[in-house]
């Protein structure tokens, strides 16, 4: 969410939430019986001031990598449960970092088999040769597959199958320069999500970096037709409003689409629901 950052605001009236972070608000003219806008937040807001105005929240279960966990994950679930609602969106939704890095990785699969459990692999057997490991078609599912069902039984998250969650895909991750990679990495995260219980499962991105990294998808991938957050930047909520018609990622329906706009003395992320 191009989030290698972190918020810094400053508000008048702060009240502090366990550890982890601060809520603020209401923000002036960003008020949710207003203008119904969700806010999403993650491990770069822990111990900064998040608005208490929002109409719903996502919540990013990961730290800067996607093997990583959250450090505020259990404050910032908190925090969303009390959006004020507003919108069609849930309340509290979720997202995971999509990654591939390949070789580079701390822990690269060698086999289709992860944590008790072998999934059906499309793409054939994740395997050594000679002794050394593969970047594969099948590997880099394996290692999707690792990071979705480790976002879901790993992170802490309570009741996971009960939200919303979305894969976040973005040229700040790690990823591989053949898209046909990172395409069977991302639809191994899928099954990872699915197969620990997740039915609700959106993409995030924007245009052009979907397609540095995904290439081109085909209407039978299980990528085709999802539904879509769209990333404008830094822009304005009017402009977001007006980019829920724009052109989705492949097959998809754009449900969100957010925006990085003005908040205290700094930035926050807003998201307008287009459903």
């Amino acid at each position: 969410m191009f989030r290698i950052r972190r918020l810094v605001a400053t508000i008048a009236t702060t009240v502090v939430v366990a550890a982890g972070i601060a809520v603020a608000g209401p923000s002036s003219g960003a008020s949710a019986a207003v203008t119904p806008l969700g806010v999403d937040i993650s491990w770069p807001q822990c111990g900064s001031q998040v608005p208490t105005d929002q109409a719903f929240g996502i919540v990013g279960v990961n730290e800067s990598l996607g093997n990583t966990t959250n450090p505020c994950l259990a404050e910032q679930l908190a925090w969303s449960a009390k959006s004020v609602g507003g919108s069609a969106q849930p309340k509290t939704q979720l997202y995971a970092l999509f990654a591939n890095p390949g070789l580079k990785a701390s822990v690269w699969p060698t086999s289709n088999r992860y944590q008790g459990t072998v999934p059906t692999n499309p793409f054939g057997k994740c395997v050594t040769k000679g002794g050394k490991k593969q970047v594969t078609l099948a590997c880099s599912f394996m290692y999707g597959y690792a990071r979705g069902y480790d976002d879901v039984q790993s992170r802490g998250v309570p009741n996971p199958s009960a939200y919303r969650w979305w894969i976040d895909v973005e040229t700040g991750l790690s990823y591989q320069r053949d898209t046909a990679q990172n395409r069977a990495a991302m639809q191994g995260m899928i099954v990872g999500l699915k197969t620990a219980g997740i039915k609700r499962i959106g993409l995030y991105s924007t245009g052009s970096q979907w397609k540095t990294i995904a290439g081109t998808v085909k209407s039978n991938s299980p990528l085709y037709g999802r539904s879509n957050w769209i990333a404008l930047g830094r822009s304005t909520v009017t402009k977001a409003r007006k980019a829920c018609s724009g052109t989705p990622l492949p097959g998809g329906t754009i449900a969100m689409v957010q925006v990085e706009v003005p908040y205290g003395s700094g930035t926050i992320d807003r998201n307008v629901s287009c459903t």
